[in-house]
Formats: C-alpha cells, sequence, structure tokens
C-alpha cells in the first residue's frame, strides 16, 4: 500500500515540475502565466489526493464479498433492511450501505469434555446420585433455510454460545432419571433417542439444525462394582432369558393346542357346510334334471318319429326307384331286342345281296374259287403248283383227297401276296 501511495507522489511531482517549468525568453506576460500554472498545479494536487484517498479507501475495504465451497453468504442492506443470500460466489457490498456476513455450512461436532471423565469438573448425575462419565458428541450445522432470517442474531461462536448451553440443559436431566446400570447397557439407546428429540427443537428455534447424537464409552466412578455388577447383570440377564423360554414354551404348547382346537372346529364347520352345500347343489340339481330328463324323452320320441318317417320316406323312394329301374331296364331290353331284330334283318339281306353277288360273280370267273382257296391256305403263299384235275376238274381236288389221281401235267396259280394289316 505504502509502495502505491510513494509512486503517486512521485508522479505528481513530476507533474508538477513540468507545469512550472522556466519559460524561454522573449515571452511576455510571464508572471501571469506562472500564477495560472499554480492554479493548474493545486487543482491537480487535489484530484489527485481525491483519486488517492478513493483508492485507499478501495485497497482497505474491497467492496466485493466471496463464499468459498461449503460456505453461506447473507447481504444485509442497511437502509432497507433487505437480506440477499448466495453459494460459492462474489457479490458487490458498499461499505456503509451494505453488512456482508459469510457462514461455514459443513456440518460441526461438539464434545463436551466435562463430561467424559466421572472424575472431571462437570460429569452428569444419576438416579442414585452416582457421577458418570459420558464421551457425548452433538454433530449439527447451520439451517440454511433460515439462515436469511437468523444471520444477524446468531453469535460468532456457536459452540460455546449456543450449542453447549443448550447440550447441559438437557443432558443433566436425561441422565439424571436413570441409574448406573441402564445408562451403562439396558437404556443407551433410549437415552440418545431422549437426547435428539429434546434437542432438536432447542437447536432448531436458533437455526441450528441437529444432524444427530451419539453416546460413546461410559466411565463408571471408581467406587461401583463394575465386576459384581457384570456378574448381576449376567445372572439377572439369564434368569430372565430363562424365564421367557419357558414362558414361550408354555404360550407355544397353549397355541398348539388352539390351533389344534381352531382346526378341528374349522374341519368340522367346513364338512357341515360342505355337506349343506352338496344337498342344496343336489336338491337345485334335481330341480334342472327333472325338466331336462323330460326333455330327453320327448326328444327320444320325436327322434323315433323321426326316424320312422325318414325310414318311410327312404322305403317309398327305394321301391319308386326300383319301379324306375324296371321301367327303364324293361324298356331298355325292348329297344335291345328291336335293335337286334333289326340288325339281324339288315345283316340278313346284306348276306343274302353279297350271296347274291358272289353267285353272280362266281358264274361269270369260276377261277376265283380256286384264288380264293389259294388265299385261305396261307397268306404268306404266292405260288402253288398241283397236278390238274382230271377232265378239267377242281384244281385242290386232288390236295383235298376228293378226286381222281392224275398226272396231266402240272399247273401253276399265281396268288398275289397278301398285304399284312
Amino acid at each position: 500500500m505504502l509502495a502505491r501511495l510513494n509512486s503517486i507522489v512521485r508522479a505528481l511531482r513530476i507533474g508538477l515540475a513540468r507545469r512550472l517549468r522556466r519559460p524561454a525568453q522573449g515571452e511576455l506576460l510571464y508572471a501571469d502565466g506562472v500564477f495560472g500554472r499554480v492554479l493548474q498545479a493545486r487543482r491537480a494536487v487535489g484530484i489527485a489526493a481525491v483519486v488517492g484517498a478513493a483508492g485507499w479507501v478501495l485497497l482497505s475495504h474491497p467492496p466485493i464479498a466471496t463464499v468459498g465451497a461449503g460456505e453461506m453468504g447473507v447481504r444485509t442492506n442497511v437502509l432497507t433492511g433487505d437480506v440477499v443470500q448466495w453459494r460459492e460466489g462474489s457479490i458487490l457490498v458498499i461499505p456503509g450501505l451494505h453488512e456482508a456476513q459469510v457462514f461455514t455450512m459443513r456440518d460441526r461436532t461438539y464434545k463436551p469434555a466435562q463430561l467424559a471423565n466421572a472424575a472431571g469438573s462437570a460429569p452428569v448425575q444419576s438416579v442414585e446420585g452416582l457421577s458418570v462419565g459420558i464421551d457425548l458428541t452433538v454433530r449439527y450445522a447451520l439451517d440454511p433455510s433460515r439462515l436469511a432470517h437468523t444471520a444477524r442474531t446468531l453469535p460468532g461462536n456457536v459452540d460455546t454460545e449456543l450449542v453447549e448451553p443448550a447440550v447441559q440443559n438437557v443432558v443433566y436431566k436425561v441422565f439424571a432419571r436413570y441409574t448406573v446400570r441402564e445408562i451403562f447397557s439396558t437404556k443407551r439407546a433410549e437415552i440418545q433417542q431422549t437426547l435428539d428429540a429434546d434437542l432438536r427443537p432447542r437447536l432448531a428455534a436458533d437455526g441450528v439444525l441437529l444432524k444427530g447424537v451419539l453416546v460413546g464409552k461410559v466411565d463408571l466412578p471408581a467406587d461401583y462394582g463394575m465386576e459384581g455388577l457384570l456378574a448381576e447383570e449376567l445372572e439377572t440377564q439369564k434368569m430372565r432369558y430363562t424365564l421367557e423360554l419357558k414362558d414361550k414354551r408354555v404360550r407355544e404348547t397353549e397355541l398348539e393346542a388352539s390351533a389344534e382346537k381352531v382346526r378341528r372346529e374349522v374341519r368340522a364347520e367346513a364338512a357341515a357346510r360342505e355337506q349343506v352345500i352338496a344337498a342344496r347343489a343336489q336338491e337345485e340339481a334335481m330341480k334342472h334334471v327333472l325338466p331336462f330328463k323330460q326333455r330327453q324323452i320327448e326328444q327320444r320320441r320325436l327322434e323315433a318319429e323321426a326316424e320312422k318317417e325318414s325310414r318311410m320316406k327312404i322305403a317309398e323312394g327305394n321301391a319308386q326307384a326300383r319301379r324306375i329301374e324296371a321301367n327303364g331296364e324293361a324298356d331298355a331290353r325292348k329297344k335291345l331286342a328291336e335293335a337286334e331284330a333289326f340288325r339281324m334283318e339288315k345283316v340278313g339281306q346284306a348276306n343274302a345281296e353279297q350271296m347274291a353277288r358272289e353267285g353272280s360273280l362266281l358264274s361269270r370267273h369260276p377261277l376265283l374259287i380256286q384264288k380264293t382257296l389259294a388265299d385261305k391256305l396261307s397268306d404268306k403263299v404266292q405260288v402253288i403248283i398241283a397236278p390238274p384235275g382230271s377232265g378239267g376238274g377242281f384244281l385242290a381236288a386232288n390236295l383235298l383227297g376228293g378226286g381222281p389221281q392224275g398226272r396231266e401235267g402240272p399247273q401253276h396259280v399265281v396268288a398275289k401276296p397278301r398285304e399284312e394289316d
């Protein structure tokens, strides 16, 4: 800071020296020029002083408040009372107009050392009046939702001025309700829950959020017989567990007997209900079965009548079909007989006409008989050599054995080969 002020003063001196330098010879009104330069120098010195003072104020009291990680800032307007709350960053704070406070929002722990030792300065008292040391830990943090309202009323040291009085006010009253044995073993969880329930609203009223209360090591007084206490506690626990076990066995037997009784009653009720339901179901079924049987009888009667009618219709149809078949067969046979008679008549006429044609043909050409005979002998024969008949008889008379033997000379008959089909 001093180095900056020295540099500002040095710059002012250099500026004044330049302003008050001696003018060159031949210039007029030297005195007036000197007076004007003095006034300018005074004005410059005043401006420089004001600027320096403002710079010193800004450096010593910067108008910016910065909040780091895990912190929260609260800016209060002195004139209007408006409150602005912000996290992790910077905000403008004008001196004389704004007041800025920065609070840590991380969890804090408070461990009262005066309660840790039974022979310490302020141990807790049991219901028997014995001093007991308690290793107590209270974890808390500032409530961010109420910080804007409680920022101006929170003390500078929250541990000693706010948390410690509240803890001492609650702890001594709570532990004074229990015996040393209960504090040491049986009621520790209950004590911890009671402390939490009593401390939470007290701290919440001041803008402190309670995160938890932990009860650690318990320091017993020196004149308290720990071995006898443990032996008695073990014996008591053993007896209690034995009685609880026997009581549970008795209850188990009672429950089993009650369960068996209930099971039998339920089975009997279920069997009776089942019989009633079966009887009702049978009665209801008979109401439906009798009409159903009547409908079955009527249906069978109608089916028998329908079967009878169907068979009669089938018999009538078969008889009608047989009559039609007989008439058709008679008509067919009649038609066949007529067709056969017509065919035989036509065939007879054709044979008669053929024989007439063949007789007239043979009478004109007698050698056709011989050719026909040759054709009938074999379809492969082309030339037949046979002796002529005696007296100009039939060519095949000697072959057939029907005429006299003779060798008047061979006769050649050439038969054309037949074309195979």
